[in-house]
């Protein structure tokens, strides 16, 4: 018998070839296509928000990592880069550089950095950072431009009915136009279903393409980086509630189609829902989780004054993520079931 004690660690026992740097990395690869697609569409006005916003991120998780908190740096695991590359994403393509560096010092100063870093943050980084922009500065957040950049003379889609929308977006379109008596088909119908897909005129950034964003949402399921499970719900969701508001009202509502593939949310499920500090750990929990984001989008795009509502319903779900993770859990190895 071996006189040698045991020796006890705490988990996990089993490591798998994951790391925070090759999962953040996928998810900077994922936000390629879109970036492409906005950078030809708007020019370099993305390129250069891109770079302030993503130098921002960096320099200040370093600054109070070395200064602050007194710790190893920790800008080597990508996640500063995503947060900017997302806050980026999430501004308008007209924004100045300042924007980009303002909402990037909150993303990662106070929304990341003051909960102790990655891992600990309790609200995603960059919608902290761009709701903070949009209650600050209401006017230049609100600022929409058709796109204009290199493929204008190349995309008939983007001039065939898209003039008279100038400076809103679809979403802006419809909540003004139902102001004024209009009726939400005919408004919702004025976007044709390539615009919706391809090239969607007027939005933030990352709201240019919804083929884009689901090619990359494709990349990170076929990498395991995300399960398909809180996407889907948030978008099921959306597109049922839509449905029977829009049956039994097509004059004041809008209908699945048009709500799933508007404003940002596939944006928001795909990218930042999925966060792994922020949502929760089990399936059922992430049902429950993705329902409630869209219940509340749908009802701040129908009934609010906001004609968008995703970045707030993924915070306000995000404060429910403590709960959802202490009740929803999975039946214990070896615990019978009732």
């Amino acid at each position: 018998m071996s006189s040698e004690k045991p020796i006890v660690s705490p988990s996990p026992h089993l490591h798998g070839p994951e790391s925070t740097r090759r999962v953040m990395g996928d998810v900077l690869i994922a936000l390629l296509p879109v970036t492409l697609v906005a950078f030809l569409c708007y020019g370099w006005s993305v390129l250069i928000l891109l770079l302030s916003g993503v130098a921002t991120c960096v320099l200040c998780e370093y600054l109070i990592n070395r200064f602050l908190l007194h710790r190893p740096c920790t800008i080597g695991d990508l996640s500063a880069i995503v947060t900017g590359v997302l806050l980026v994403l999430n501004l308008p393509p007209a924004a100045p550089w300042w924007i980009a560096v303002v909402g990037a010092v909150v993303a990662i100063g106070i929304a990341k950095m003051t909960f102790g870093g990655l891992g600990q943050n309790l609200f995603n980084p960059a919608l902290v950072g761009r709701v903070f922009l949009l209650v600050s500065f209401p006017v230049l957040m609100t600022k929409w431009t058709l796109p204009h950049g290199f493929l204008q003379d190349y995309l008939p889609m983007l001039s065939s009915q898209v003039d008279a929308f100038t400076g809103a977006t679809p979403l802006g379109v419809v909540k003004e136009g139902l102001i004024s008596g209009g009726v939400a088909s005919e408004l919702a119908g004025s976007y044709t279903w390539q615009q919706l897909l391809f090239i969607r005129p007027g939005g933030s950034i990352g709201e240019i393409s919804s083929v884009a964003l689901l090619l990359g949402g494709i990349y990170l399921l076929c990498r395991r980086v995300i399960k398909v499970t809180i996407p889907v719900t948030i978008m099921a969701t959306v597109a049922i509630l839509a449905t029977i508001f829009w049956s039994v009202d097509p004059a004041r509502f809008t209908g699945p189609f048009f709500n799933v593939f508007t404003g940002g949310l596939l944006l928001g499920g795909i990218f930042m829902a999925t966060d792994y500090v922020t949502s929760p750990m089990t399936t059922s929990g992430q049902i429950l989780y993705g329902v409630g984001i869209g219940v509340i989008a749908l009802c701040i795009r129908y009934f609010g004054s906001y004609p968008e509502g995703v970045s707030f319903s993924i915070l306000i779900m995000n404060c429910v993520v403590p709960i959802l993770n202490k009740y929803c859990k999975p039946r214990r190895f070896g615990k019978e079931a009732k």
